[in-house]
């Protein structure tokens, strides 16, 4: 899954006011969601445009909304 550089700093900027929404599709008909509040540590380099992760490392670390 990749993230804009502008997603992360947002997100560590306004940490109260940013939650990632992550939508997974099992099949078709059915799906399920997490959301992870703070899930960016640090900064991308300066030449940095979108960094890579690990989606089912996201989703592990997320929550159910509600």
């Amino acid at each position: 899954m990749t993230v804009t550089k502008n997603e992360i700093l947002y997100s560590l900027n306004k940490p109260e006011d940013f939650i990632l929404a992550l939508v997974e599709f099992l099949d078709a008909d059915s799906h399920r969601v997490k959301y992870l509040r703070s899930p960016f540590q640090c900064e991308p380099d300066f030449g940095v445009t979108g960094v890579n992760y690990d989606f089912g490392e996201l989703v592990a670390r997320g929550e159910e909304p509600g």
